[in-house]
Order: C-alpha cells, then sequence, then structure tokens
C-alpha cells in the first residue's frame, strides 16, 4: 500500500471514526451529507452483520472445520474494533506461562504490517513459513514488518515465540514442529475460528463497552453482544474496581463465563532516545506534549493529567500511524518551542518511531502494566486458574 493511500485511509478514519462511535449520532447529525453516510453505514452493517451470522453458523454445523493441534491454545480478544488494552494482557499470559515453564508462542495477525503487493500474496504458495519476529532467543523483525504489536510483545518477552501470519492454524503448526510450543496464545483471537480454542477470553473495555451497539462500520462491534456467551472468562479493563451495571449486564448475557476486573497501571517514563528514565513523580507540574495514534488516546492523556502533568499540546494520529522521520523531528521541536520538557508517547507508538540520534527535549514512552482489581487474588492466580484449570480440578 502506497504512502498516499495509507494517508487517504487514515484522514478518512479521522473524520468517520468520532462520528461513528457518537451516542445517538443519527439523531444529532443534520448535515445532509454526514447523514447520508450514516444511513449507508447501518445499511453495510446490516449485510456485516449477517455475513457474521452466517459465518459462525457454518463453524458450528461443521461446514467449515475448526482445526485442534493438540496443545493448549488460549484465545485473547475482544467484540469491538480497537482500544481494549489487549496487548499488555496478552504479553502478561505469555510471561506466566513461561514462569510456569510452558514453552509458549503468540500467534498474531500483524495488523497493518508492511506486507507483499497484493499480486504476490494472490499467488504465494501457502507453503511459506510465517514470519518470525521472535525465536524466543532474539528479535528478528522490526515493527514495520513485523507489526507493531507483535515486536512490542517479542522485545518484552524473551524466551517467547512470536509469529506473524494471516493463517494461524499453519503459524501454530510451525511453533509446534519447529520450536516445540506446547502451549499457543492467539492473539486478536476471539474471531478466528479455523483454530480449535482451549480457552476464550475477552475483553471488555469499562469506559466504552460496547461502542453505539453498531456492528462495523456504523459502529465499532465486530458482532453482536450476545456472542459473548461463546467467552469462557471476561476481563473488564480499564477499570476503577466499580463496574456493577457492566457486571450484570454481561452476566445477563453470559452466566457460565468468570468475570475478571482490572486497570492499566502507568509504571514508569522510559526513554525512547537515551538512557535516563523517570519516576511517573517527574510528571507532577512538568509541560509536557502528548503524541499518540491509537484506537483510544482519551485515556492515555488521561494518565498524564492524572500524575499532574500540564498538557500543552495533545498531537493525534490515526490508529497505528508510521511515523516519518520528519513528523517526529517536528513535533519535538515544536515541544521545544511552546516551552515543554518532554514529550510523551505510548509503547505502540514508540515501537512505531524512526531512529533518531538527537532530540531537542527528551522523549518518553508511558510503560503500562495489568493489575487485578477483582476476580483474582492477582494474574498470576489468573492464569493459573484459566490455564491450569483441568489439571487443578483433576486433583482436588
Amino acid at each position: 500500500m502506497s504512502k498516499n493511500s495509507v494517508r487517504l485511509i487514515e484522514q478518512l478514519e479521522s473524520s468517520v471514526i468520532p462520528l461513528i462511535q457518537q451516542e445517538g449520532a443519527d439523531r444529532q447529525v443534520t448535515e445532509f451529507w454526514p447523514r447520508v453516510l450514516l444511513g449507508a453505514l447501518k445499511c453495510i452493517s446490516k449485510v456485516y452483520g449477517v455475513a457474521v451470522w452466517l459465518r459462525l453458523r457454518f463453524f458450528q454445523w461443521g461446514v467449515l472445520r475448526r482445526w485442534p493441534l493438540g496443545v493448549q491454545v488460549i484465545s485473547v480478544g475482544n467484540i469491538t474494533a480497537g482500544g481494549t488494552g489487549k496487548t499488555p494482557v496478552v504479553e502478561i499470559f505469555a510471561r506466566e506461562l513461561m514462569r510456569e515453564g510452558r514453552k509458549a508462542a503468540i500467534l498474531s495477525r500483524g495488523y497493518r504490517r508492511k506486507e507483499k503487493p497484493f499480486l504476490q500474496r494472490l499467488f504465494s504458495t501457502r507453503n511459506e513459513p510465517p514470519l518470525v519476529v521472535s525465536d524466543g532467543r532474539r528479535v528478528l523483525l522490526d515493527s514495520e514488518i513485523g507489526g507493531d504489536e507483535p515486536y512490542m510483545l517479542a522485545s518484552n518477552l524473551p524466551g517467547v515465540v512470536v509469529l506473524v501470519d494471516r493463517d494461524r492454524v499453519k503459524s501454530g503448526r510451525y511453533a509446534i514442529r519447529k520450536f516445540g510450543c506446547d502451549t499457543l496464545i492467539l492473539d486478536d483471537g476471539f474471531q478466528y475460528q479455523r483454530l480449535k480454542h482451549s480457552h476464550d477470553i475477552v475483553l471488555v473495555d469499562k469506559n466504552n463497552p460496547f461502542g453505539n451497539g453498531n456492528l462495523l462500520p456504523r459502529g465499532v462491534l465486530r458482532e453482536h453482544v450476545r456472542n459473548l456467551r461463546r467467552a469462557d472468562f471476561i476481563f473488564i479493563t480499564k477499570s476503577d474496581g466499580c463496574s456493577a451495571i457492566l457486571r450484570e449486564q454481561i452476566q445477563r448475557l453470559n452466566r457460565h463465563a468468570e468475570i475478571i476486573e482490572c486497570r492499566h497501571a502507568p509504571k514508569r517514563l522510559k526513554n525512547v532516545y537515551g538512557k535516563t528514565n523517570r519516576d511517573l513523580s517527574w510528571l507532577e507540574g512538568k509541560r509536557v506534549l502528548a503524541l499518540s495514534g491509537i484506537a483510544v488516546p482519551q485515556s492515555f492523556e488521561a494518565f498524564l493529567r492524572n500524575y499532574g502533568a500540564e498538557l500543552a499540546e495533545c498531537v493525534r494520529y490515526a490508529d497505528h500511524h508510521r511515523y516519518a522521520t520528519q513528523e517526529v523531528i517536528n513535533v519535538v521541536n515544536h515541544a521545544a518551542d511552546i516551552g515543554c520538557a518532554a514529550v510523551i508517547t505510548t509503547e505502540k507508538d514508540a515501537v512505531r518511531f524512526p531512529r533518531l540520534s538527537s532530540v531537542a527535549v527528551p522523549v518518553f514512552y508511558l510503560r503500562i502494566e495489568i493489575e487485578i482489581l477483582r476476580g483474582a487474588d492477582n494474574f498470576h492466580d489468573a492464569v493459573r486458574r484459566i490455564c491450569f484449570k483441568s489439571s487443578t480440578e483433576q486433583s482436588s
């Protein structure tokens, strides 16, 4: 995909996404063309919904096959498009599995990575091996080729294999055969039905659980909320521990799933272009510029304000934006010009930054980790209960 095409898609996303996420937008929008657009998106959503329903039924009826691979497959996903904080959850699952002695591999599609041209992909052989972002010993691909999340996971998880391929049945087999993996973590796997799952973990963002209730592209739902009934465990993310109403709503949809509440806790500021890291207390009273290209930038910016930072400016790009060298230089220089002490970004953005030998002001990313608030004593307990449930039950 050319840079102009990517830029055009990002501009469309920036214009359309706030509109489709707005509650009751059909009633509030009075301009002619936006109303026409929303009406067209609503019609497409209905067609999309029928297609999703048929696809799921075909898997249930056996028309389409689910492939078992003979190892435990832990699917971590969601029913909305982006913004639930899935990557830190995948990371901590992999870390805990490794701690328990498992040889784990993360299977990812590698969303918005740099791929071969369409015609080359069309005629390429299905026997081509998946991309190995990490072989468990070293990181072999950068974020542009491997994808943002796979590269970030590979960088943070020495000892864990990270593979990228659209066909995750193929990459699962490769992980077992080539690396001897006994546990597969299916990143963003709730909708990926070709690979048989041992457990389905679904993440629901407390701040915006189901968008405006519409399916893509009119809303952010990938499938109807009633399909939460397929989940074995549901994590309410970005929680404050007071999610009684949402818990009741989820329990009405799924009576058997265990519900665990967790929050994304900022831990430290890590320097993108240097070795001098900072504690979060450093933000108190500091004038900073927030830079992000993620699905829900508001949460990231709220973190900075909560720690006492003064946000002089918030620069937002589309989700998964690939930063050009000059873009980053311009933002950093602008931050220096308006008297900022630093530029603060997210970890997902930092892996997409170009390398720079010097910067006018420090550039830090906010390191986020997951903390359990309710439903388990801690994440170690949660992972043991999910991934080792059968052995625990047998011994009791």
